[in-house]
Parts: structure tokens; C-alpha cells; sequence
């Protein structure tokens, strides 16, 4: 399996919190999928432990979200101290606090039917919310960023998230591309499937028909074949046009299948060019060549 590599960079950390049913296991998600290492109700007494722990890992966590939150119980009364300790380390920390209405809140509870961490036999529902907002006073205070999710769509919240935190991320969309051969089946998760069998078969040039789609020579063969460039610049257009739409829906993953007989030739190669034009495209790409070895 072939994939992109990434450049190692100094651990980035989005401490996300905020009061309950604000929004913070979606925003999680989303974080999640602009590639961050995401980590959910973490005791703030763990963020330096955690980020010390990111710090040594030689590039292999780069951008880190956390969310900690009154979930926490006693421990969430740490945060402040954690947050003044992450800084002195020099680790790049950001503050995203996310709140709403108490009308908002009271009915999502309603909705979900779950209680409320801070709920208890002497505290309304609405009680427990103004309690919580009345605690958080200072961490909001201390916020880079604070978002108000009463009316905001959780469309509206992936894109201000997007915004805010995935500029240095790439293109927040992985593309899963697939090599394969349709005598062995199609690919299960595939969600764009493209035949190229009407390509001449290297497989009948005797020469070529043992080297892999991947060796110079089947590549050539395959690229200065009738048709080739042609498909080609159809594939690349249908794609350039297609996934900036599947991004702007939420799509976070996209796959990929090309196809030909016994997937060892030209849908490798076709799958390879594929990949180069998506990187030079800053998106992330992972290329699998299912049936390379069969």
C-alpha cells in the first residue's frame, strides 16, 4: 500500500471544552476528520502528561484535540493549572469553547433524554446549565475562540472548525484510490468505480505480460495506448469536479476503484497517475493495489 508521506511538525493542541450539550462530540469528530489525533474526556490533570508523551513521539502525533469537560467531576478543576503548565512547556495550545442558549441546552436534554453531569436531586435541569455556565466563567474567558452552537447547523460548525483549524492541515478529505481486477469481484467500499478494460491488455504482450503495472515498461505501454491520455484527462476532470462537492458535504473519505481484468497492469497504472494528479492537489491519497500479486 502506497501513501502519502507527512511532514513531522512541533504538536499542535486544541483543548476543546465548553458546557454539556453544547456540541463537543461532534466537534470532536470533526477535528478527527481534518486529521487530528483526537482524545475524548481527557482529566485535565493529563494534558501536560498527554503532551509531553506527543512531544516525544518523533513526529508521529503531529496535531493533537483534546476535549475535557465537566464530565471530569473534581478532576475538571484542574484545567486552569494544566492549561498555564502545557503553555510554560512551549507546547502551541488552543483554547476552543463552545456553548448556547439555555433554551437550546434544556431541550437537547429533552431530546436525548440524558442527564446532565452535574445533575442531582436538589438541581432542575436548568439549574444544573446555569451552575455549569456560571463555573466555566473563566476558562471562557481564557478561550481563543468561542462558538455559540444554539442556531448554528453542524454543517456550519464542521466549516468554522475547518476554518479555524485545518488551514496547515492539507485538504481536510483522504482519498482511498484501489487498483483491482474484476474477475476477483469489485472493491466492497467503493464509492466511484471506473472500468478501463476497453484499454489494450498488456497481459497479451509476452514481454510484458509477467512485469507488474508498476515496472516503466507496462506503464508506458499502458500511457501511449489508444485512449489513454483521453481517459485521462476525462478521469482527472469528472474528479476535480466531484470532490471539492463530496468535501463541501462532509464527505471526510472518499474511494476510489479502478478496475480491469486481473488488476495487475492497467489499472495499476492508471491508479498510480490518478494518485500523482490528486497530491499535486494537496489532497491525502492512499493507493492499494488489491490484486498486484495474484
Amino acid at each position: 500500500m502506497e501513501q502519502t508521506p507527512t511532514q513531522a511538525a512541533t504538536p499542535r493542541f486544541v483543548i476543546v471544552t465548553g458546557l454539556s450539550g453544547a456540541g463537543k462530540t461532534q466537534a470532536i469528530r470533526y477535528f478527527e476528520d481534518l486529521g487530528f489525533f483526537c482524545v475524548d474526556n481527557l482529566p485535565p490533570a493529563l494534558i501536560p502528561k498527554f503532551a509531553e508523551l506527543c512531544l516525544h513521539s518523533s513526529g508521529r502525533v503531529g496535531r493533537i484535540a483534546v476535549v475535557t469537560d465537566a464530565r471530569g467531576g473534581a478532576f475538571f478543576d484542574d484545567l486552569l493549572t494544566s492549561l498555564d503548565e502545557l503553555r510554560g512547556m512551549g507546547v502551541d495550545s488552543r483554547i476552543l469553547f463552545l456553548e448556547a442558549s439555555d433554551e437550546a441546552l434544556v431541550n437537547r436534554y429533552k431530546e436525548t433524554r440524558r442527564p446532565h453531569p452535574l445533575a442531582s436531586g436538589d438541581h432542575s435541569l436548568l439549574e444544573s446549565i446555569q451552575e455549569e455556565r456560571h463555573r466555566l466563567d473563566e476558562i471562557r474567558g481564557r478561550a481563543d475562540k468561542v462558538i455559540d452552537t444554539s442556531s448554528l447547523p453542524p454543517r456550519e460548525l464542521r466549516d468554522e472548525i475547518a476554518q479555524l483549524f485545518g488551514a496547515d492541515s492539507g485538504a481536510a478529505m483522504t482519498v482511498s484510490i484501489t487498483s483491482f481486477g474484476f474477475k476477483y469481484g469489485l472493491p466492497l467500499d467503493a464509492d466511484l468505480v471506473f472500468d478501463v478494460r476497453f484499454l489494450p491488455n498488456p497481459h497479451y504482450q509476452p514481454d510484458l505480460r509477467p512485469l507488474p503495472g508498476t515496472d516503466r515498461a507496462v506503464e508506458d505501454f499502458v500511457l501511449r495506448s489508444e485512449g489513454a491520455q483521453p481517459l485521462l484527462e476525462h478521469l482527472y476532470a469528472l474528479i476535480d469536479f466531484a470532490l471539492p462537492r463530496y468535501a463541501a458535504e462532509g464527505k471526510a473519505y472518499l474511494s476510489i476503484a479502478l478496475g480491469c481484468t486481473g488488476g495487475r497492469h492497467r489499472s495499476v497504472v492508471l491508479a498510480r497517475q490518478l494518485a500523482q494528479h490528486l497530491r499535486h492537489s494537496h489532497y491525502r491519497v492512499i493507493v492499494d493495489h488489491r490484486d498486484l500479486q495474484r
